[in-house]
Order: structure tokens, then C-alpha cells, then sequence
């Protein structure tokens, strides 16, 4: 699809917009890119108040000048207003403004993650930035997460064993193992899927009855389980997986043959 032409049926494009379903009616409807007030009123329509950690109402508002230093930042600004800067006619921010529709506690716990993590290495004077704040960039970009009721599926995606986990295990995949998309950067290049994208994946494990839900009740506990995660275990890179998101059965028209799972430039043994 070409790049920031809209499409309102962008939904049709990929299994990968599942977590997005529930707003499907609301953006069909759209004939041209929405606006900062569309959003604003998705976010009334749920009728869930998305805040910040620091207890600002979130506000989605057009892109404004930068103010220099760790105050004028993008994470610190939403910190401290609520206020989201979002550009308009752009995939990419788009769909940072569905994913905080989604997940927006999690959302909530990143941007503080970020604001704080900043102002840490600020007031130590840091050169670099610190690895917590990496891997909050790199899942806030390229998240997903991964969860089963299953341990067996769960060690086998972390030992990279997409052979066996994929093929072999496709049944108890599809019934017992969900990816659900995080990042908003792997959003937009759903629009035009390709060999080679590669998630960076949190793995919960979940009880059987957690797949009785309908999607959107499975989402919201998912948020929940995010929180938790990001505040009390997340510190690096290191605590994200690898998940090659087009091996999941049927999220490629191709992957239906054992021998797609033979791609060994992107079904690696081990990451690069």
C-alpha cells in the first residue's frame, strides 16, 4: 500500500490488526485521515479516562515546537500535560493512537518509564542512554506480546524452535498461543507486510480460560499483566524475545507448507 494514502479498511490488509477489530466500525466510517478530535472521541466513546502516571488526562493535539533539554522532550511533555503530539495524515502516529486506545495503562507506565529513566540520566549526566530506556523505545516501537496457556509453546518460542512450534504445534498454536501487536512501528509495516519482520516479544503464560473471553476483555487483561511486568521485571533488551510475526499460522498466505519454516534467513536458530 503506498505510504500515507488512507485507507479506512487497512483492517482487511492482515490478521496482524486483530487487537484493532473493536474500533472497526468507528474507522470504516472515516472517509479521509482522522483527526486529533476523531480520536479524542474514540477515547469518550470507550468510556475509559486514559491518564498519564503523573494523573494527566490523555489528549491527543497537533505536533508543536520542542522546547531544548530533557523538559522539552516528546515522552517528558505527555508526562506532565497529558498532551500527545500527533501528526496528522501519518501512519505511524496513527496507530501510536490506537495502541493507547488498546493498552493504554501500559502506554501510561512506558511514558513514565521514559520520563523518568530521562531525568535519571540527566542528573547523573549520563552520555548514553540508559538500557531500560533502549528496550522501552524498542517495544514501544516493535512489542509484542505473546501469551499461552501453554509452557511446552512458550519454550519452544524462546529456544527458537519455529519449526516445530509453528508446524508442528500449529493446532495447539492456534488454540492455546496468541500474539497480539504492541508496537506501532510493527503496525505500519503490517501495511505492507515482508519476510523478515521480526517482533520483540514479552511471553506471559496464561490459564486456558483466559481464551473464553471475547478479544477485547482479553486485551484489557493483557494491559493489566503489562503493568505489572514493565514496573517490577523489565530492565533490558535482554528481557525480549525474537518473535517472527509472520510465522503464525495463517498470518502469511504462504505459511501453510513446512517448507516456509525453512527460511533460515528468517527463521534463524539464534538472533542476530
Amino acid at each position: 500500500m503506498p505510504p500515507q494514502v488512507w485507507n479506512a479498511n487497512f483492517m482487511a490488509l492482515s490478521p496482524m490488526f486483530g487487537s484493532f477489530l473493536q474500533f472497526k466500525e468507528y474507522i470504516e466510517s472515516m472517509r479521509e485521515w482522522p483527526t486529533y478530535d476523531d480520536f479524542n472521541h474514540l477515547n469518550a466513546l470507550k468510556g475509559y479516562e486514559m491518564r498519564t502516571q503523573s494523573d494527566k488526562s490523555i489528549c491527543f493535539v497537533p505536533p508543536h515546537a520542542s522546547k531544548v533539554g530533557v523538559e522539552g522532550s516528546y515522552e517528558t511533555g505527555i508526562y506532565l500535560t497529558g498532551e500527545i503530539p500527533t501528526r496528522f495524515g501519518n501512519w505511524h502516529d496513527f496507530f501510536n493512537a490506537l495502541v493507547w486506545q488498546v493498552f493504554p495503562i501500559a502506554k501510561s507506565v512506558l511514558n513514565y518509564l521514559h520520563f523518568h529513566s530521562q531525568h535519571l540520566e540527566s542528573a547523573h549526566n549520563f552520555k548514553q542512554r540508559s538500557p531500560l530506556r533502549d528496550a522501552v523505545t524498542i517495544f514501544d516501537e516493535s512489542g509484542v506480546i505473546v501469551v499461552s496457556s501453554s509452557v511446552k509453546l512458550i519454550s519452544m518460542l524462546k529456544a527458537f524452535c519455529w519449526e516445530e512450534l509453528f508446524w508442528n504445534e500449529r493446532s495447539a498454536v492456534l488454540s492455546e498461543m496468541r500474539f497480539y501487536v504492541f508496537g506501532h512501528g510493527l503496525y505500519e509495516k503490517a501495511l505492507n507486510p515482508y519476510i523478515g519482520m521480526t517482533g520483540k516479544g514479552m511471553c506471559f503464560h496464561v490459564q486456558s480460560s483466559f481464551f473464553e473471553q471475547a478479544v477485547p476483555e482479553q486485551l484489557a487483561a493483557v494491559d493489566v499483566m503489562l503493568r505489572l511486568h514493565l514496573l517490577e521485571s523489565f530492565s533490558s533488551n535482554a528481557d525480549l524475545t525474537p518473535v517472527p510475526l509472520l510465522g503464525y499460522p495463517d498470518w502469511d498466505k504462504n505459511n501453510n507448507d513446512k517448507s516456509y519454516y525453512r527460511n533460515k534467513n528468517y527463521f534463524r536458530n539464534r538472533p542476530t
